[in-house]
């Protein structure tokens, strides 16, 4: 299945279930909680990983259900239709959201 044919539900998931098979240790610290309890915790966890990198948790998402070019390209539409959206110019959104084009 590739990036555009998962729903943006799915494709957080499939990351998820990435970040977290790549987190032994965020695993091994988690496996006593509820299943609710563990979800937000690796919710959490998806989060600051996205943060350490530079990345909103969308990015990090994006990152992981894709190759590294779909990444680069869906990435960029997308910042590009959020600053059509707040009508922000490309070049003042880049800097204001530290983007490298």
């Amino acid at each position: 299945m590739t990036t555009q044919e998962m729903t943006q539900e799915a494709r957080h998931e499939v990351a998820l279930k990435q970040y977290l098979d790549e987190s032994p240790q965020l695993k091994e610290e988690i496996k006593e909680l509820s299943a609710d309890d563990q979800r937000d915790q690796i919710q959490w966890a998806f989060e600051d990983e996205a943060e350490s990198q530079g990345y909103q948790p969308w990015e990090l998402t994006l990152k992981y259900t894709s190759t590294p070019e779909e990444f680069e390209a869906a990435r960029l539409a997308l910042h590009k239709e959020a600053a059509e959206v707040l009508g922000v110019e490309w070049d003042e959104y880049c800097e204001m959201n530290n983007l490298v084009v």
